[in-house]
C-alpha cells in the first residue's frame, strides 16, 4: 500500500548555462558604442574608409551582417544589401559591391569612414560560389566595384573587373569570416579554401575575425534572454570548436544576432553587435596606421 509513497527524487538536468559569464559585455550602453562608431576616423588622412570584407559559406548571414551594421549605425531599421530570407545552398550574392552608410540627408548627407564588401559565398567543389583567387585578390583591392562573380573562371587581369592599381583606400584593412551557430558541421574542402584566404591575408598582415551568427536559433537560452550570450555552455563551445577549425583566436570570434524579422532596434541585439563592431575598428585602424 506504501509503494509509490517514497519515489526516487528526480535528477536535475545539468545547466546549460555558467554561473558567469566567461567573457564580459557592457549591456546598456548602446549610445555611447554607437557614437565611439560613428565618430571614427581612418588613423591616415589620405584614407577615406576603413574597409571590411565579410566571407564565409553559403547562407551563414553575411548580407544580413551588412543590413544590422546599418541599422545600428543609423539608429533604424534598413536594408543596403539584398539578403535571401529563403534557405539555399546558392549564394543569393553574386557580384562585388561595397556597402556604404549614410548619415544627415539632402546637402548634409556624408558617408560613414566604415564600409563592407560583400562577396559570394565560398562553396564546396571547384566549380561552385566564389573562387579562393577572387578573394585573395579582393584583399589586396584589384576586384572592381559591381564585379560579376564566376566560379568557374576567377579573375584575371585581361578582364575589365581588373583593377591593376589599388589605392590604400582600395585595399582591405579587416577580413572577417561569417558562419552560422546553427549550420551543420563544414565540409572539408569549404575549411581548406577558408583556410587558404586566411593564410594570404596573414601574409598581408591584415587582421581577420569571425562573426558567429544564428546565436538566438543555435541556443534556446539565448533566444530567451540575449544576455545569456556569453554564459551558453553550447555557445561557447560552438565558438572553441571553430576557433580551432579555421584557426581564428577565440578573442577574435564574436558572437551575433542578425536583425531579421524585427521592425524596431532592441538595445541587447545592438550591444552584441556593436561589441564587435567596435573591435573591427580597433583592428582594422592599427593596420591602417602601420600602412
Amino acid at each position: 500500500m506504501f509503494q509509490g509513497l517514497f519515489k526516487k527524487p528526480l535528477e536535475e538536468e545539468p545547466s546549460t548555462l555558467l554561473d558567469d559569464p566567461w567573457r564580459e559585455l557592457r549591456w546598456g550602453n548602446v549610445q555611447e558604442d554607437r557614437q565611439y562608431v560613428q565618430e571614427y576616423k581612418p588613423a591616415q588622412d589620405n584614407i577615406k574608409y576603413l574597409r571590411v570584407l565579410l566571407y564565409g559559406p553559403v547562407g551563414h548571414g553575411k548580407s544580413s551582417f551588412i543590413n544590422s551594421v546599418s541599422n545600428v549605425i543609423r539608429g533604424r531599421i534598413s536594408i543596403p544589401a539584398l539578403a535571401s530570407a529563403t534557405l539555399s545552398n546558392k549564394s543569393f550574392t553574386k557580384m562585388f559591391e561595397t556597402h556604404k552608410f549614410n548619415k544627415g540627408r539632402g546637402n548634409e548627407k556624408t558617408i560613414y569612414p566604415v564600409v563592407f564588401n560583400d562577396i559570394m559565398g565560398v562553396e564546396e567543389g571547384e566549380s561552385r560560389g566564389v573562387h579562393e583567387d577572387d578573394i585573395k585578390l579582393a584583399l589586396k583591392g584589384h576586384v572592381k566595384e559591381g564585379h560579376k562573380f564566376n566560379p568557374i573562371s576567377p579573375l584575371t587581369q585581361r578582364d575589365p573587373g581588373y583593377n591593376p592599381t589599388p589605392s590604400d583606400d582600395d585595399k582591405v584593412h579587416v577580413l572577417v569570416c561569417v558562419i552560422s551557430a546553427n549550420a551543420s558541421q563544414i565540409k572539408p574542402s569549404v575549411l581548406q579554401k577558408m583556410k587558404n584566404v586566411r593564410e594570404t591575408a596573414s601574409d598581408l598582415k591584415i587582421p581577420q575575425m569571425a562573426m558567429m551568427t544564428h546565436i538566438d536559433e543555435a541556443c534556446g537560452e539565448t533566444e530567451k534572454d540575449l544576455k545569456n550570450v556569453y554564459k551558453s555552455k553550447h555557445l561557447k563551445k560552438k565558438m572553441a570548436d571553430f576557433s580551432a577549425a579555421v584557426g581564428i583566436p577565440m578573442n577574435c570570434v564574436f558572437p551575433v544576432k542578425n536583425y531579421s524579422h524585427e521592425i524596431n532596434l532592441k538595445d541587447d541585439t545592438d550591444t552584441v553587435i556593436l561589441s564587435a563592431l567596435r573591435k573591427m575598428i580597433d583592428f582594422g585602424d592599427d593596420f591602417i596606421e602601420k600602412m
